[in-house]
C-alpha cells in the first residue's frame, strides 16, 4: 500500500479541519446541556440517570476522538513543528499511567509502570506525546483480555530514551504487521468494535518522527505485543511556547477521550468522572 497521506488536496484538508471544529462546537453544547439535565448530585442519587448520562458522555468523547483524528488526517504527511520544551519524560509517563489506572481496573487489567531512573529531562512536545502514549494504551486495552497485564516502561540509554508499551493480548499477525502504520481506511482488519478510523498508529509514527525518533512493534514470547518508541536524549536550548488550546477541545479529559473506545460505559458514571 502506498505511504502517501490520505489528503493531498489543500481544499480537502481545510474541509476536514472545518468538520472537526464544528463537531467540537456541537459536542460542547451537548456536553454542557447534559451537565445541566443530569448534574452530578442527581447522578449520585439516581443510578439509572447516571448510567444513561454515562452512555451519552462516552458517545461524546468517542466523537471528540474522531474529531481529533479528522484534524490529524488533514495534516498527515505534512511537516509538523513539534512544540519542544524540556521536561521530565519519566515523570510524564508515570503521571499518565496513573490517570489510566482506574480505567484499566474497570477492564480487569493490571497496569504497571517501570523505570530504573528517577528522572530524565529531554526535549518533548507534551501534548503530542500524550496523544502517542494514550493511543498505544488504548490499543493495548482493546486487545488484552480480562486478567491480562499492560506495562509501560521507560529505559534511559546514553543517546536515546526508549518507551515501551507491552501487553499480554492477542499479538499482531504477520499479515497486518507489514502495513501496521499505513492502514488508514482498513481498521476492521484489526480493531474490535467500535472501530476507529484506522489513524491511531499512523499518528503515533508521525509524533515519534516529529521528535526525531521512531516506533516499531515487537511480538512478545507470550503472544502479546510490545510497541517500542525511541526518542533522542537531548534538550532544547530555546523552549517554544505551546500552541494555545482552543476551547472546547481543552474542556475534555484527554485520557478519557483517547480511551473512550476501549472502556465500558461504567467508566463514565459519576463515581469515576469525579
Amino acid at each position: 500500500m502506498s505511504d502517501k497521506p490520505i489528503m493531498q488536496n489543500d481544499d480537502s484538508s481545510d474541509i476536514l479541519r472545518q468538520i472537526s471544529g464544528q463537531l467540537r462546537l456541537a459536542l460542547a453544547n451537548i456536553y454542557n446541556s447534559l451537565d445541566r439535565l443530569a448534574p452530578p448530585d442527581r447522578r449520585d442519587r439516581e443510578p439509572e440517570t447516571d448510567l444513561n448520562a454515562a452512555r451519552l458522555v462516552q458517545s461524546c468523547l468517542r466523537i471528540m476522538r474522531i474529531a481529533d483524528n479528522l484534524e490529524d488526517a488533514a495534516s498527515l504527511g505534512q511537516p509538523h513543528l513539534a512544540q519542544l520544551r524540556n521536561g521530565d519524560i519519566v515523570q510524564f509517563c508515570q503521571d499518565l499511567v496513573e490517570t489510566a489506572r482506574v480505567p484499566a481496573e474497570l477492564l480487569g487489567l493490571e497496569l504497571a509502570f517501570r523505570c530504573e531512573q528517577q528522572t530524565c529531562v529531554i526535549a518533548m512536545d507534551r501534548g503530542r506525546l500524550e496523544r502517542l502514549l494514550l493511543n498505544l494504551l488504548s490499543n493495548a486495552f482493546k486487545f488484552t483480555p480480562r486478567g491480562g497485564r499492560v506495562l509501560v516502561e521507560v529505559r534511559v540509554e546514553k543517546q536515546q530514551v526508549i518507551l515501551l508499551v507491552a501487553d499480554t493480548g492477542c499479538g499482531i499477525s504477520e499479515e497486518i504487521a507489514g502495513t501496521l502504520f499505513e492502514r488508514y481506511l482498513q481498521p476492521r482488519r484489526m480493531e474490535p468494535p467500535p472501530h476507529g478510523l484506522g489513524l491511531g498508529l499512523r499518528i503515533c509514527r508521525e509524533v515519534a518522527e516529529e521528535h526525531g525518533g521512531q516506533i516499531l512493534p515487537l511480538t512478545n514470547e507470550d503472544g502479546g505485543t510490545t510497541m517500542v518508541v525511541s526518542l533522542p536524549r537531548r534538550r532544547t536550548e530555546h523552549s517554544r511556547i505551546s500552541d494555545m488550546v482552543v476551547l472546547p477541545k481543552g474542556n475534555f479529559n484527554r485520557t478519557l477521550v483517547e480511551l473512550s473506545d476501549a472502556l465500558p460505559k461504567e467508566a463514565f458514571t459519576q463515581k469515576y468522572m469525579d
